[in-house]
């Protein structure tokens, strides 16, 4: 342990990582406080630039995304009561009403510390859990890993979208998009349509950009046609009483910031369930709990801790699986997932076998990103503010142009451009017909590893289903997934039916 230590420190602490980190938060932070912008879009345009960089330093640079983009969200949800997103709106309810109130620095400092301490906090319960989590997951088998991939997509979709149909679909969706390539089996080619591009399989970079940021794109041009993307400038005072945060404030809205901590890392560590889930409860819980719940929503500082300390820890809570199982349970886990992929590393329970050393650099990377979401925070919050003055169509060109350029580099030149295109537009009319996104990524990124133990079971089963019972922790995780089906198939499927009845 203390050789890997020693191995990530010797990798982690030069000038050039430690300005990748640093530059990380930094883009994730401004995106983050872009209207309509989100952290799951600047990590799928900042992928390709990742190559050159060794595995650590990358994984960082992209966390440091993550984190910076999470705490970003808050900007403009606090300035202009338009979140940067969805887990963001929580944080309007008493952000913005402090603004009204002349005090947006202050309601600033108050979402910055809650979001450092939150990501700090979870960041340690990252380091505590994942490797005893993947001690028990590598004595699994691959009957139990299957079972656990099917729970795994079938329960993400029950709590992705409003429509778990939909939602089931995009995931199947997502795992037919995995299959062209090289079949691992045979060693013969299958749903390549003749193009030697698809040998590889689909560009990973060109899916992620054409339906996470292009998609984005096209969505804000047609809601700028129709009218519907309007911005007013935000009330920025320079008072002393609104730039201080006194000792008693702070005191005020510690016990939020640690309730928001506990219940984000606890809603991080389950697939599926996200950062806007853990908002709206902590925020629930604080209002319950707190003797000045009656004054949620006209500008409380507590309501904006615990709305952002939860957003914040399911960044590191929700790599917990990742590590530990090799299952992603958000749009940007999946990102980060295949961006261990294409470093070479296989995330699970062999991670910490293979890949000890670079397993530690990461946990220093992301630990030096906390520190350097509090620098960059409490030295540019101000600058940042002014972010969210950027015209949407000086930001929008800006942003497919990075998009082409990623999909370029990664895709097999023009070829993944095409392909992003053609992805930007299945995104756009995924958005406009409620496909879930999550499931779509997570069903392409999670389809060869599906495959994978899927063949395998039946091998070592030899097709017979009453070799389950030699598995109860396969048959645990089957009846978990039969049960998100019935229970949210049930419900959906009576909501469509409600809704034809009213038409």
């Amino acid at each position: 342990m203390l050789a890997n230590l020693s191995a990530a420190a010797g990798e982690i602490l030069t000038p050039l990582v430690l300005s990748y980190i640093v530059l990380g938060v930094l883009i994730g932070y401004v995106v983050g406080a872009l209207p309509g912008m989100n952290r799951t879009t600047a990590i799928a345009v900042a992928l390709p630039f990742t190559f050159a960089m060794s595995p650590a330093a990358a994984l960082s640079f992209l966390i440091g995304i993550n984190k910076g983009g999470a705490a970003g969200s808050a900007v403009s949800a606090i300035l202009l009561n338009v979140p940067g997103e969805p887990s963001s709106v929580v944080t309007t309810y008493d952000g913005y009403p402090m603004t009204q109130k002349g005090r947006a620095q202050k309601a600033l400092k108050v979402a910055l510390i809650a979001s450092v301490v939150g990501d700090v906090l979870a960041t340690f319960a990252l380091i505590l859990l994942a490797r005893p989590i993947a001690s028990f997951a590598i004595g699994l088998g691959p009957i139990e890993l299957a079972s656990i991939l099917v729970f795994a997509v079938t329960f993400i979709a029950a709590v992705s979208g409003e429509n778990f149909f939909k939602a089931i679909i995009a995931g199947f969706l997502g795992l037919l998009l995995s299959a062209p390539g090289i079949d691992s089996e045979t060693g013969l080619p299958r749903l390549t349509f003749g193009m030697l591009q698809l040998y590889d399989g689909v560009p990973l970079l060109a899916v992620a950009i054409g339906t996470l940021a292009l998609s984005e794109i096209l969505v804000q041009i047609d809601e700028g046609w129709r009218g519907g993307y309007h911005l007013k400038p935000a009330r920025i005072e320079t008072s002393e009483a609104d730039t201080r945060l006194s000792g008693r404030e702070l005191r005020q809205v510690t016990p939020a910031i640690l309730q928001g901590s506990l219940i984000g890392t606890g809603v991080g560590l389950l697939p599926g369930l996200g950062a806007t889930l853990a908002s709206f409860l902590s925020y629930t819980w604080v209002r319950k709990v707190s003797p000045r719940g009656a004054t949620f929503g006209q500008g409380e500082p507590e309501g904006v801790a615990a709305s952002e300390a939860a957003d914040n820890a399911t960044v590191p809570a929700s790599l917990i699986p990742v590590f530990a199982i090799g299952v992603p349970g958000s749009l940007s886990t999946a990102l980060l997932m295949g961006a261990f992929m294409m470093q070479g590393l296989t995330p699970g329970p062999f991670l910490f076998r293979e890949s000890a050393d670079v397993v530690y650099a990461i946990y220093l990377g992301m630990l030096l990103a906390s520190a350097a979401l509090l620098a960059v925070g409490l030295f540019g919050q101000r600058i940042f503010s002014l972010a969210v003055m950027i015209r949407p169509t000086v930001l929008m060109p800006t942003i497919v142009f990075l998009c082409i350029i990623g999909a370029y580099m990664e895709g097999g030149g023009m070829f993944g451009v095409y392909l992003m295109l053609i992805f930007g537009f299945v995104g756009y009319f995924m958005k406009k017909l409620d496909y879930s996104f999550v499931t779509f990524v997570v069903g392409y990124v999670l389809g060869p590893m599906a495959e994978l133990t899927i063949r395998q079971s039946m091998i070592l089963s030899d097709a017979d289903p009453a070799k389950l019972l030699e598995h109860p922790i396969a048959i645990a995780f089957l009846l978990l997934a039969v049960l998100s089906i019935w229970r949210f198939g049930a419900a959906g499927l009576s909501s469509a039916t409600d809704k034809r009845s009213e038409n």
